[in-house]
């Protein structure tokens, strides 16, 4: 790209906001192989590789923003750039929008990018839900701990259903049956099986060093899966329903990050090219659908530029749930066979905080391997409370 007027609509070079580099960890079920480490320790080894392979000094990153569902607090972004090397010159801050997490923190340095001063920020999210700290709630009577499995999102009054129960409403309300909530997964799976073997994952994973040894791959996708395996589960959140573990995510331990800067910037860092963020939108919905909240900031989102599902060429969907994973993708008008190619959480694990960032990274992965000027890529979560992100980008050569 030799002017900055080759992509209409971008804003001047010194504030268009561009990925150039992306890194996750495997992807592994939780109290699995990285049930030892806690989140600091899954996303320092990311931060650092980021840093190498961009050629970013880490004096001069400006801040690193990373999201996070359920840890501790103590501002993990901090701890992990620390832990990571980084001088303590380098501030950290710690976004919350549950599942969106780890997407929000790169909307959120994208717009910081966009304010201007070339600056370069480490952005994305990261989930140790094996070392989550117990919560609860002092009791009213005698000040003493009330433990509990998760907080509530909204209040009451606006109903506040666990996610397997939010996934069976939205499967209900947008006719989701059974039979195609298993092919979905089956297909996910499948793809994640595939990818795996060509050596898709291998460029965008640090491995992790644990007590047991090296952990270089996700462990979730099962080669064996098939029809009638998932045929056999029983209905796991509502009697007589059409959710099962089978066509559900499962918990996972990730971290997963980028470098974003600007156009500008990255031209002086020799970046081959990357992902322009060309724009973001989160949206709120109905907390009892909250499955649907990706749908609803993806349809703004592609009607703010004009576009229609056929003018994008990469979708990567959190899939929480394959009946909302479905629902989202009917309602936006995507052929569900187009997102995810490599497979998606239901295959890979539902990594809270990091799961956003995930599909940020498996995107400029997939961009990159068709290298193809232009291709528009679109990045999608529903949310825990009735919320969605979305974020539209572009792949572009920069030097």
């Amino acid at each position: 790209m030799d002017t900055d007027t080759a992509v209409p609509g971008l804003l001047p070079a010194d504030r268009q906001p561009v990925i150039i580099a992306a890194r996750r960890t495997p992807v592994c079920r939780s109290n699995g192989a990285l049930k030892d480490l806690r989140a600091h320790q899954l996303l320092a080894p990311v931060l650092t590789q980021l840093l190498a392979e961009s050629h970013v000094s880490s004096k001069d990153v400006a801040d690193v923003v990373i999201g996070n569902a359920v840890g501790g607090g103590g501002n993990v972004a901090r701890f992990a750039l620390l832990e990571a090397g980084l001088p303590v010159s380098v501030p950290g801050l710690t976004v919350d929008r549950q599942c969106g997490s780890g997407l929000d923190a790169i909307v959120l340095a994208a717009r910081l990018v966009a304010a201007g001063g070339n600056p370069v920020y480490l952005a994305g999210g990261v989930e140790s839900i094996s070392t989550a700290p117990l919560r609860a709630y002092r009791n009213d009577d005698d000040g003493e701990p009330d433990f509990f499995s998760r907080a509530r999102f909204v209040p009451a009054g606006y109903g506040d259903p666990d996610m397997g129960v939010a996934a069976e409403n939205v499967a209900a309300r947008f006719a989701v049956g059974r039979d195609r909530q298993d092919a979905f997964a089956l297909a996910s799976h499948q793809r994640a099986v595939a990818a795996a073997r060509a050596g898709l994952f291998e460029g965008e994973i640090t491995p992790l060093e644990t007590a047991a040894g090296t952990v270089s791959k996700d462990d979730g996708p099962r080669p064996g899966l098939n029809a009638a395996v998932l045929k056999r589960f029983p209905p796991a959140f509502v009697e007589g329903g059409t959710v099962t573990a089978g066509n559900s995510c499962f918990d996972a331990d990730a971290a997963s990050a980028v470098v974003i800067t600007s156009l500008q910037r990255a031209r002086e860092l020799g970046a081959a090219d990357g992902l322009l963020v060309l724009a973001t939108d989160t949206a709120g919905v109905d907390p009892e659908l909250l499955g649907i909240g990706a749908a609803v900031s993806g349809e703004r989102l592609l009607a703010s530029r004009g576009l229609m599902p056929a003018d994008v060429g990469l979708v990567e969907f959190n899939e929480a749930f394959a009946s909302q994973a479905l629902a989202c993708l009917d309602y936006l008008g995507f052929d569900p066979e187009s997102a995810n190619a490599d497979g998606g959480a239901l295959a890979l694990g539902h990594a809270y905080g990091a799961s956003g960032a995930v599909l940020v990274t498996r995107l400029l992965a997939q961009a990159r391997a068709r290298g193809e000027e232009g291709q528009l890529a679109l990045a999608l979560i529903s949310i825990a409370g009735g919320m969605g992100t979305a974020a539209l980008l572009r792949y572009e050569t920069i030097s």
